[in-house]
């Protein structure tokens, strides 16, 4: 009777530990499921928040595309993971007709790369950060398998000149801006880095070349201008020098 007792504890201690590692074993994978479904969202927040904001660049038809189908994956990648959400299940059809449309409008993107950069420095600062979020998300989908290596690096070179504009046109703004309050040595520097930056940028192009010889040609303008205010203060330490002997050497006055 004592061992039927003993045997039964035993398996009653066995049957709570086995339901205890159930109820944990469950619980983690309710938890890795939340944090995944987590995962998910964020990809298409991010995917749809970059959507709004290439507002502020040359149109794109090919990146809205690449971001509706990014977003597509993880809203299928959530549904698998719950399959009973009828929110999901909506936003997955609602995904697949975006990137429907998204697909006939790329077949025929413009060639326009107008880009006409704004005066306010956080919105320069704003485009800057949207830029370097999309160049990530490329390299990210590229590694994925997700996108093929032409697609990337078509679209990653399009946004690395876009890049370069931003820097290249910032730092000559600012270079203008001094050598129009004669701040000569200022604008020279600036100036010298522009040209630095387009110089030593990996990808050369139309613009890049045109933009050198801008460049040259202002900062031509600056060594002269230079030369010129250095030969007037030169001029002007002479004749104060001139004038100071003068003084010294001047007949004294007698009370």
């Amino acid at each position: 009777m004592i061992i039927i007792i003993i045997g039964l504890i035993v398996l009653l201690v066995i049957g709570v530990v086995v339901v205890n590692a159930m109820q944990q074993h469950k619980a983690k994978q309710e938890q890795d499921r939340r944090a995944q479904s987590a995962k998910y969202k964020a990809i298409i927040d991010e995917s749809e928040e970059l959507i709004v904001n290439l507002n502020n660049l040359p149109p794109s038809p090919v990146l809205i595309e690449i971001l509706n189908r990014r977003s597509l994956n993880a809203a299928k990648a959530m549904r698998q993971l719950t399959p009973d959400s009828k929110h999901v299940k909506q936003k997955v059809q609602e995904l697949e007709a975006a990137l429907e449309s998204s697909k006939n409008a790329s077949s025929n993107q413009s060639t326009d790369e107008t880009f006409i950069l704004p005066d306010n420095e956080q919105q320069l600062v704003s485009i800057l950060q949207t830029i370097k979020k999309l160049r990530a998300m490329l390299k990210s989908e590229q590694s994925k398998g997700a996108l093929d290596a032409q697609a990337y690096s078509q679209q990653d070179l399009r946004l690395d000149a876009m890049q370069l504009k931003i820097s290249v046109e910032s730092i000559i703004s600012r270079g203008q801006k001094a050598y129009s309050k004669e701040m000569l040595g200022s604008a020279r520097q600036y100036f010298e880095k522009a040209l630095q930056t387009l110089t030593s940028h990996p990808h050369q192009s139309e613009y890049t070349r045109v933009k050198r010889s801008e460049i040259e040609s202002q900062l031509e303008d600056i060594t002269d201008a230079l030369k010129i205010t250095n030969a007037k203060d030169a001029a002007k330490k002479a004749k104060d020098e001139e004038n100071d002997l003068d003084m010294l050497f001047q007949p004294k006055k007698k009370w």
